[in-house]
């Protein structure tokens, strides 16, 4: 008999973020489900908002990057399966091939109209720069004392 103790407040932790960043496409099946979850880190500087996703073996040609609804960032695209040569024999098919997608419901600050994107060894980044937000300009008030009494006439 196993004493494994389980945690007493493993059921009252829930991701609050589980399921807003990622929807999985309606059309998802078993060829798609390998990798329908393409891997991204999300980080914020204090000038951008940068996406970085593991895409590897897939070609440029094949990502889209796109800004829908003026605020949600969607990552999508297709890693071709490898074609078969009936002359070969496979003993093993780990790598995952289908079609992807990703979204992203950008925040207020997020500069939509300069989204930039670049795939460099694998790794897709997507970098959306943030709105400057000017700071309020405030203006010292003089404050004046005055020494003069106040003459109140009682009548």
């Amino acid at each position: 008999m196993s004493m494994v103790r389980r945690c007493p407040f493993a059921d009252l932790w829930v991701d609050p973020f589980d399921g807003f960043c990622s929807i999985i496409p309606a059309s998802w099946d078993s060829e798609t489900a390998g990798f329908a979850n393409a891997r991204v880190d999300w980080k914020e500087t204090p000038e951008a908002h940068i996406f970085k996703a593991d895409l590897p073996g897939v070609k440029k040609e094949e990502v889209k990057v796109e800004v829908e609804d003026g605020n949600v960032l969607v990552v999508s695209g297709e890693r071709s399966k490898e074609k078969e040569d009936k002359k070969e024999k496979w003993h093993r098919v780990e790598r995952s091939s289908g079609k992807f997608v990703r979204r992203f419901q950008l925040p207020e600050n997020a500069k939509v109209e300069d989204v930039k994107a670049g795939l460099e060894n694998g790794v897709l980044t997507v970098t959306v720069p943030k709105v400057e937000v000017k700071k309020p300009e405030v203006k010292a008030v003089e404050i004046c004392i005055h020494n003069t009494p106040v003459v109140t006439a009682i009548g």
